[in-house]
């Protein structure tokens, strides 16, 4: 079994060979975390499954409105300023993750 810190601590490169495995190994292959995990490396099965479960509860509390949106500064650069104003913010409370 892995140590915990290595189950814990993900880089942006394991990040982004995840997500990769991810668009490659659909749900309805077979032995999918595995072949997941060999496409990352340095995680096990078990591992990349948790990873992903925590990626899908996150989506899903996004999507239900459970996490706030950050507060975003806006910069006044002469007449325009620049940031998120209430349009974006009404356009983004509206999209969902598919």
């Amino acid at each position: 079994m892995a140590s915990s810190s290595m189950s814990s601590s993900w880089t942006s490169k394991q990040n982004k060979m995840f997500e990769r495995a991810l668009a490659v190994y659909d749900k309805d292959t077979p032995d999918r975390w595995q072949n997941v995990a060999e496409a990352v490396g340095s995680k096990s099965a078990e591992e990349v499954k948790r990873h992903y479960d925590i990626l899908v509860e996150d989506l899903n509390n996004i999507e239900h409105d459970l996490v706030p949106l950050p507060k975003y500064k806006t910069v006044d650069v002469g007449s325009k300023s620049r940031g998120i104003n209430d349009f974006d913010l009404r356009s983004m409370k509206n999209m969902r993750i598919q």
